[in-house]
């Protein structure tokens, strides 16, 4: 199995790891936090993909951002920053495939691209949408991330949140209004 391969050793905390890498800039301490944290990316990225190969190939991905994101980015808690990374990550690849496929019905059989200034607009506006969920109270931030990115019914999240049917309708609504606040709040100062 995918995991398995995978061993946790625990000597040096992973602050240290992170300080250490961006001291020297050594793949290795890259590779060591690869061995402790790959089956948490991998399962995060499995429970937005749904696909074991596509959650394979988005935790490799990940963790080749990590070379780069570690030296651009302050990190007081890896793990917390790393599960925000992947799920970031997750997100971005089902926009991508989302906007492919509309691409694509908008005429079958016909390979599409938008034009550059609407692909420019699209991710301008995903950028805002990202940015406004992370300031939305966490039941919001769960319902609205559930409803419309999961495309799971009321029920599937009254389920999965504990709240019962009239809150989750409530958090949905109330996250909505929130977020479109924040993303004309956020367009208004562009």
């Amino acid at each position: 199995m995918f995991l398995k391969f995978f061993s946790k050793s625990r000597s040096v905390d992973d602050l240290e790891l992170v300080r250490q890498y961006r001291r020297t800039g050594d793949l290795d301490v890259i590779g060591k936090l690869f061995e402790r944290h790959t089956e948490m990316v991998y399962l995060i990225c499995l429970r937005y993909l749904g696909e074991e190969e596509d959650s394979k190939d988005a935790t490799m991905q990940v963790f080749e951002q990590l070379i780069v994101a570690l030296k651009r980015h302050e990190v007081s808690n890896f793990k917390s920053w790393l599960h925000s990374l992947t799920k970031n990550h997750c997100l971005q690849l089902l926009r991508t495939h989302r906007m492919k496929e509309k691409v694509n019905q908008a005429l079958p059989g016909e390979q599409h691209t938008l034009p550059e200034s609407e692909a420019t607009q699209t991710e301008m506006d995903w950028e805002a949408l990202e940015k406004g969920l992370v300031h939305l109270p966490a039941e919001q931030r769960t319902c609205i991330e559930l409803f419309y990115l999961q495309q799971k019914s009321y029920r599937e999240i009254e389920e999965l949140t504990g709240c019962d049917l009239k809150q989750v309708k409530s958090y949905i609504q109330n996250g909505r209004r929130n977020l479109k606040i924040y993303i004309e709040k956020n367009h208004a100062q562009r």
